[in-house]
């Protein structure tokens, strides 16, 4: 580990097995003295990102001492029922597009929300005061329900609706990705930043056949060229890891 631990509290990470919530996942085993990590199977197009997901916690924990007592339970929750009410380029064989509302065609129209509501249920039972995701608003596909403004306001509905102290933590919020991949060697050196490159997901198209120097993928699709454009940003400016590490 490269960057300081201090291991209070107990935590649970939206963790999709792309590259943001991979690198979230190490933020949060740095911070955090316990970490569950939660993933949703709701039909998605490039479902491969589940066995990523699988790959990527198994190798965890033999990178690093803490990682490995740290690392908690996975949680799978099935939301097939989002994936039936939504007719996106996420969950149908369409094309992937600018849609009349200026939105991409990629958005699933609730989906953080939905994702948030049923981890706030998991945390309270789990007894996890802290939920962390990947989510940014700085290097994005445009997704409303990425701001900032909605995860702060989705902190106050559920802490109202559970009636208990939940904070969302958004670490990536204001980095973009080539600050992403600096903030992985950060916490984790070349071993981490490895991980991430080589078995992350982030394709929309679920394309594991085609290696970059960036990771799998189409190298087409909007996910696909953030990512490129990141990594060769991190290339030209690796000591660049954005926000400072509490942020």
């Amino acid at each position: 580990m490269t960057a300081a631990t201090t291991g209070e509290g107990r935590a649970l990470v939206l963790f999709s097995g792309g590259q943001d919530s991979t690198v979230t996942l190490a933020w949060a085993l740095a911070r955090f003295g316990s970490v569950e990590t939660v993933g949703f199977d709701y039909g998605q197009r490039h479902r491969v990102e589940l066995e990523c997901r699988l790959v990527i916690r198994d190798k965890l924990p033999t990178l690093s001492s803490v990682y490995a007592e740290r690392l908690g339970p996975d949680h799978i929750i099935d939301l097939a029922a989002l994936g039936t009410i939504s007719e996106t380029a996420l969950t149908r064989e369409s094309e992937i597009a600018f849609a009349d509302t200026g939105l991409p065609t990629t958005f699933v129209p609730g989906r953080n929300l939905i994702f948030l509501t049923f981890a706030a249920a998991l945390a309270y039972r789990r007894n996890c005061r802290h939920i962390v995701l990947g989510v940014c608003e700085t290097d994005y596909s445009g997704y409303p329900d990425c701001r900032d403004d909605t995860i702060k306001a989705m902190q106050v509905a559920l802490n109202l609706g559970l009636d208990r102290r939940l904070v969302l933590h958004t670490p990536l919020m204001w980095r973009d990705k080539a600050q992403t991949f600096a903030l992985a060697r950060e916490l984790g050196g070349e071993t981490l930043l490895d991980l991430v490159v080589e078995d992350s997901h982030s394709c929309y198209l679920g394309n594991r056949t085609t290696r970059h120097s960036w990771g799998y993928g189409c190298g087409t699709c909007p996910a696909c060229e953030l990512r490129a454009k990141g990594y060769a940003g991190f290339l030209c400016s690796p000591d660049d890891t954005g926000p400072s590490y509490d942020s």
